[in-house]
């Protein structure tokens, strides 16, 4: 993106062509308030300025300190050589500071080549695209002293906060009990799977999910950059690095819409919740509260990897591979119909897990049924594996994987399957059985495969026949949700 501005002869006044929002206009305001507090001069002739191209919206404050810079070289208040090749960005205070606007990253990364002038707390953000240098300046006084020799730049300040804290990160051992859950993890991570968590509340399903980041291995360069991006321009606080490191973790509430999980805006695209996850997890609790419509949302991005947002005038795909972790009771009151207990009629429980489509439960490799845990084991003495124990395991196994064909088993297609997942005459007998019960689909048949391939790797089985045992496991961690209605049901 370009800006121009020219200062010519005509009426005072002040014009802004190429298609702002209501954000970018209001920078006349801004950016003639800054420049005169700044104790330079505002021409008094006519001010034109043109974003270029013009076939693209312009949004928010982040090119008031570039129509700045543009005016006062257009006035001759500053030097047009000391401007070459260096880029702008940052929003104009009244008084002449410049703050920091989202996005910083990605526009950056439009001309990393070129030298950058950021506000002090977006110097670390931009330096992780940038191949030029990046420098720093908190006022627009600062700012044409710097660039005249007449003073220093100004020095880069901590990045905005973010709530992210590796440090923070839950410790699997403070799990009790819930050992096919507690391996169910680990299959998860090891191999890429969804997960889908049901049990009634207290049973641990939101502890579980919330220490699946932890055995997760670092984000690789390229998924790393990708993920920063995407939360530079969401506006979500980077770490101070300023390069996200670590998996993600988002948890949106079951009243977000659509938009709020796959992203979009009239105007602004912003990411949604599915790209905030890129390279994490993405935990949808409660699920059986969501509005259908939302979940199915979700169905896209995890088959390949990347959503899809159109607009009347926008068109973008934004990075959205995740690892996704569904939360749900088995019916409205929770106790998923338990003699005694369960509150709730057959039609009422029918209806609340058909909120969950077929299609979308498909998807999910792990669907593993969650029970409180006993009393011994809550008050009882001693812990399970730590999360660093089980997380070696974790990377034995991924590099088992990365090493055989360089993708995890979660992403095996059919080809790869036939070569590395091959059921022993024992375990096709059991996965034949299966699939004439109507227990396993097409989708299904494979997923197993791909689970028991992760497995035989963390049993340290990696040759490409799996056993009777592997599929049963993998059958296992495959709990049957039905979502047939009861007859006369509406």
């Amino acid at each position: 993106m370009t800006v121009e501005v020219h200062v010519g002869r005509g009426l005072p006044g002040f014009s802004m062509l190429g298609l702002p929002d209501e954000a970018c206009r209001e920078a006349r305001d801004r950016v003639r308030s800054a420049v005169m507090s700044s104790g330079l001069e505002w021409p008094d002739r006519r001010v034109t300025v043109n974003l270029a191209p013009p076939r693209h919206r312009k949004t928010g404050s982040g090119l008031d300190l570039a129509i700045a810079v543009g005016v006062l070289v257009a006035t001759s208040q500053l030097a047009a050589d000391a401007t070459a090749g260096v880029a702008f960005v940052g929003e104009l205070g009244l008084d002449g500071s410049i703050r920091h606007v989202p996005g910083i990253a990605p526009m950056v990364g439009v001309l990393p080549e070129h030298d950058w002038v950021v506000p002090p707390d977006g110097v670390v953000e931009a330096r992780v695209v940038s191949s030029g240098r990046v420098r720093a300046a908190s006022s627009l006084r600062g700012l044409v002293d710097a660039l005249s020799g007449s003073a220093e730049w100004a020095e880069a300040t901590s990045p905005i906060a973010n709530d992210d804290d590796d440090d923070a990160v839950p410790d699997l051992a403070e799990v009790r009990g819930q050992p096919v859950a507690r391996l169910a993890l680990e299959v998860a991570a090891a191999g890429g799977h969804h997960l889908l968590l049901v049990g009634s509340p207290g049973s641990g399903k939101t502890m579980l999910a919330r220490r699946l980041p932890g055995l997760l291995p670092d984000l690789s360069p390229e998924v790393a950059l990708e993920a920063t991006m995407v939360r530079s321009a969401a506006g979500v606080g980077l770490p101070a690095g300023g390069l996200v490191r670590r998996p993600p973790f988002r948890s949106p509430h079951h009243t977000s819409s659509a938009a709020a999980m796959v992203g979009g805006g009239s105007h602004h695209m912003r990411p949604g919740e599915v790209s905030l996850a890129h390279g994490g997890v993405l935990f949808v609790d409660e699920m059986g509260q969501f509005a259908p419509s939302v979940l199915d949302t979700l169905r896209e991005a995890v088959e390949s990897g990347v959503i899809s947002v159109g607009r009347v005038n926008h068109h973008v795909s934004l990075p959205a591979r995740f690892q996704l972790v569904g939360a749900t009771n088995p019916c409205p009151c929770g106790e998923g119909g338990a003699p005694g207990s369960c509150e709730c009629d057959e039609r009422s429980r029918q209806r609340y897990i058909g909120r969950l489509s077929g299609p979308l439960l498909d998807r999910f490799d792990l669907r593993v049924a969650v029970s409180r845990p006993a009393v011994g084991e809550l008050m009882g003495e001693g812990t399970g594996e730590p999360t660093a124990v089980v997380a070696e395991r974790v990377a034995r196994a991924r590099m088992v994987a990365a090493e055989r064909g360089g993708m995890l088993n979660a992403s095996l297609e059919a080809a790869h399957l036939d070569r590395w997942a091959v059921p022993d005459p024992p375990a096709a007998a059991r996965l034949r059985s299966e699939m004439e019960r109507g227990r396993l689909t097409g989708r299904g048949y494979h997923r197993i495969r791909r689970t028991a391939r992760t497995i035989a790797d963390l049993a340290g089985r990696p040759e490409a026949t799996l056993s009777e045992e592997d599929v049963a496991v993998a059958l296992s961690m495959r709990a049957e949700i039905s979502r047939r209605a009861p007859a006369g049901a509406a």
